[in-house]
């Protein structure tokens, strides 16, 4: 048994790259849903050249159509951190072998802690699957998360990059930290991915590993924003793309979101990455969430709220609670508050005051209305109706 495990594992490391494992992932026992292969590395293949239909979730390789077992899902603690294993086949992760085949690196092995290139450029010896010279040249991996839980609704646009860990892949065990204000997922889980483009060291490819995953631990309610492509903005941040951001898509036969015009992919310049080069910082990404204005273009919503405004000679304040679809009670706030500072028909008093509002307005005019008190009120919002944006191609 021992040997003929060997023998099959070393026999896959000559082409084996890295993915993430993990329970909830796409493809765990292989490609084949009717064998749950702990020996397999099919999830560690890098996507190169491929239509998009091809590489998106490894369909390629028929990863797409295996799901994870039925309550296998990968936990993202909102405001926390969760830990995964990085290996070139899964045979090296505690989920394989009851753990008897791992060590601190991804193939198995025993390397030294300062594991480097022997000749200058060179990739690092035994490790040209690591696609690196040394640690500080793995440029980092990150994962994204679609609040849909049916991989067919999964789009570049609502998939969105939550974390970034630069300088990976390198261990096998690696923590990545969650924003605080991801929202909880829908019914049936959210879909998450794996993400990494290395650096030279080999093809100019990317890798991308499906995952079916829960946000736990959350009370938040604002949406994430819509993604945008990245842009190769290098040590001018200006140029960077804000906010919440796609995954890199690059050197695949169609889908790409950034191109990029030099040849020699060992040199940063020329290669996009999961780390400031794209825009990302190491770590939560908290700034992928809507705004007001964006929140507007999505078109009409309604909130349900209880609002509280207590009023003086000279101030105001107000607070708000309730359920809302798409805006959250803290936008609703923000638009009662314009309303008060810009209608002229309210008169303060010496004493305070709570009183309560119904309001109906469009981003297009200025607030109109103030109801008498009552306990709580409806708000529709109806926006006026913007057509989606082109998605057009970043270069570097």
């Amino acid at each position: 048994m021992s040997t003929l495990f060997l023998t099959l594992a070393f026999g896959v490391l000559v082409d084996a790259h890295i993915s993430a494992w993990a329970k909830g992932m796409y493809c765990l026992g292989g490609a084949d849903p009717t064998i749950d292969n702990a020996n397999t590395n099919t999830a560690v293949g890098p996507l190169f050249d491929l239509p998009q239909d091809q590489w998106w979730f490894q369909a390629d390789r028929g990863c797409n159509k295996v799901p994870p077992a039925d309550g296998d899902i990968l936990s993202i603690p909102a405001g926390g951190s969760f830990t995964v294993e990085l290996a070139n086949n899964r045979a090296f992760t505690t989920l394989s072998y009851n753990g008897t085949k791992t060590s601190e690196w991804p193939d198995g092995g025993v390397h030294p802690e300062d594991w480097h290139e022997t000749t200058s450029g060179d990739c690092l010896p035994d490790g040209g699957w690591m696609h690196a010279q040394n640690e500080s040249m793995t440029q980092g991996t990150a994962w994204a998360i679609s609040y849909e839980s049916e991989l067919e609704k999964v789009t570049m646009e609502n998939l969105v990059v939550f974390s970034v860990l630069e300088h990976s892949p390198w261990k096998r065990l690696v923590t990545y930290e969650a924003p605080a204000a991801l929202p909880p997922c829908p019914e049936g889980g959210c879909t998450c991915a794996w993400l990494w483009a290395p650096l030279g060291c080999g093809q100019s490819n990317m890798y991308m590993t499906g995952f079916k995953c829960n946000v736990t631990d959350s009370t938040a309610t604002t949406p994430l924003a819509k993604a945008k492509p990245p842009v190769m903005c290098g040590d001018d941040s200006s140029k960077c793309t804000k906010g919440a951001k796609q995954m890199i898509a690059w050197h695949q036969a169609s889908g790409n979101n950034i191109n990029t015009t030099g040849t020699d992919f060992s040199i940063p310049a020329n290669s996009p990455a999961y780390n400031s080069r794209c825009g990302w910082t190491s770590g939560a990404q908290n700034d992928i969430f809507e705004d007001e204005d964006e929140a507007d273009d999505k078109g009409t919503g309604s909130v349900s709220a209880s609002v509280s405004v207590v009023r003086t000679a000279t101030t105001f304040s107000v607070a708000a609670s309730g359920s809302t679809s798409p805006f959250s009670p803290t936008t609703m706030v923000t638009r009662y508050s314009k309303l008060v500072s810009l209608t002229t028909s309210i008169t303060t008093s010496s004493s305070t005051t709570e009183v309560a509002a119904a309001i109906t307005t469009s981003p297009t005019t200025s607030p109109t209305a103030i109801e008498p008190p009552s306990p709580t009120f409806t708000t529709t919002v109806t926006p006026a109706t913007t057509s989606d944006e082109s998605d057009d191609e970043c270069e570097a």
